[in-house]
């Protein structure tokens, strides 16, 4: 962990600031969703049609991918993979597909599943995880190789199981889902490197180009696509064979674009973020949302935003604080739950460093979002415009200063739901 010296004298230089008081108001999405006790079900359902329940076949060996970020219901949806596969007279197992993450080793992605869930015990089946790969093929456009997950290229068969969601650093038709996957998930650390090397600004490009290869030299039988609504819920499952995972991907993509959560306020002074973490977005607190993006010239969308204040990690970010360079102000706390060797190779590997450096640091919560309105120009500091949210996954309620009052009065999908409240910072300046 880092060791950071006290801010005691930028804690002085802010005490001036008066904090507004924030109201608590609910931003209303769709809400449909698939209720967990009857995904496994619907999941067993859309495996069941003939075009993909067909290719799978008595005694076959077949591998099922399970990714690294915070997929809702992931344990439960890949158990039912994992049932159906068995009742098919198959014998499945499940491996990791999450390129870099857990620090680059087999041990650290075995512990990022196990901490949703995703275990040997629950699923009934192995779990196994290698960061060794075996070169597939070539890339056309320039004869580089490419690399998959080596018990995957010893299956008879492989089943992707992905959520379809915008990326954070590039758009294309395909961005993360199912060709991601299988391009950078079960390509780990060598296959995902190959690709990011290329910057993101291509990545729309070799993204297909890549997968292309894969599926033309590894034995995928099918897909099966999850989509989110705004409440971190599944809304939809989709089992696919791979020609249709081609055809139906980004269609399925513009539905999640089209469900995703997000802040209904703009042009802010200061977002402050409870917790970013791998869990919550690839880039520990969502671009798509907060509007602050590593690669903008390759992505962009999300609000305006003057200051970005990050307070925390989730405790299933195992002390990855990628993303944590797209904050302006953070805090000690952060500091000292940062574990680099966790942080820095996913960095490596995307070639993106921005989303590790370390921002302004601050001894405590409350110094850190008085320092995010005491360094913004031409504001109204005596009411400035402040969102305060849980996290990029989380926006069904949120807290908003009074500034922003009128205009959620006069939203439609806002609701408001308390009156205005002082922050409740405890003893050491800290909202926890």
């Amino acid at each position: 962990m880092l060791d950071v010296a006290k801010g005691n004298l930028v804690t002085r230089l802010c005490a001036d600031i008066k904090l507004p008081k924030m109201i608590r108001v609910r931003q209303h999405f769709d809400p449909s969703h698939i209720p967990p006790e009857k995904l496994p079900e619907v999941v067993k359902t859309r495996l069941s049609r003939e075009a993909v329940a067909s290719r799978i076949r008595p005694g076959m060996r077949i591998g099922i991918t399970s990714g690294s970020r915070g997929v809702a219901n992931v344990a439960l949806v890949t158990r039912s993979i994992v049932e159906f596969v068995r009742e098919k007279g198959a014998e499945p197992f499940v491996f990791p597909a999450m390129g870099s993450h857990g620090g680059a080793t087999a041990q650290g992605q075995r512990q990022i599943l196990e901490a949703y869930g995703v275990t040997e015990d629950y699923l009934g089946c192995p779990v196994l995880a290698t960061m060794e790969t075996v070169q597939v093929g070539q890339r056309p456009s320039d004869r580089k190789p490419v690399f998959v997950d080596k018990y995957a290229c010893e299956a008879d068969g492989i089943i992707l199981c992905g959520r379809i969601k915008a990326h954070t650093a590039f758009r294309g038709p395909y961005e993360s889902g199912l060709l991601k996957m299988a391009v950078i998930g079960m390509g780990k650390q060598h296959g995902a490197e190959q690709v990011h090397e290329s910057g993101f600004r291509n990545m729309g490009r070799l993204l297909p180009e890549v997968a292309r290869v894969v599926f033309d030299n590894t034995q995928i039988l099918c897909g099966v696509g999850l989509m989110e609504n705004a409440f971190d819920q599944t809304c939809q499952v989709a089992a696919l064979t791979p020609e249709e995972i081609w055809e139906q991907e980004p269609g399925l993509l513009l539905e999640a674009k089209a469900r995703m959560g997000k802040i209904l306020f703009d042009n802010l002074d200061v977002l402050v973020v409870d917790r970013i973490g791998k869990d919550i977005s690839g880039d520990g607190m969502d671009p798509n949302v907060t509007g602050r993006f590593a690669c903008p010239d390759s992505a962009g969308g999300g609000i305006h935003t003057r200051r970005i204040v990050a307070l925390g990690l989730t405790e299933a970010s195992h002390h990855n604080a990628n993303g944590i360079g797209m904050a302006d102000i953070t805090t000690r706390r952060i500091l000292e739950d940062t574990d680099l060797d966790a942080t820095y190779p996913n960095a490596v590997t995307s070639t993106v460093l921005d989303v590790v450096k370390i921002p302004f640091v601050a001894e405590n919560d409350r110094t850190a979002i008085r320092l995010g309105v005491r360094t913004c120009n031409g504001i109204d500091r005596e009411n400035p415009r402040i969102v305060h949210i849980r996290d990029t996954m989380h926006l069904r309620e949120i807290e908003i200063s009074r500034a922003l009052l009128e205009e959620a009065g006069n939203h439609p999908q806002v609701e408001i739901l308390g009156e205005p409240a002082e922050w409740k910072f405890n003893e050491e300046g800290n909202l926890w």
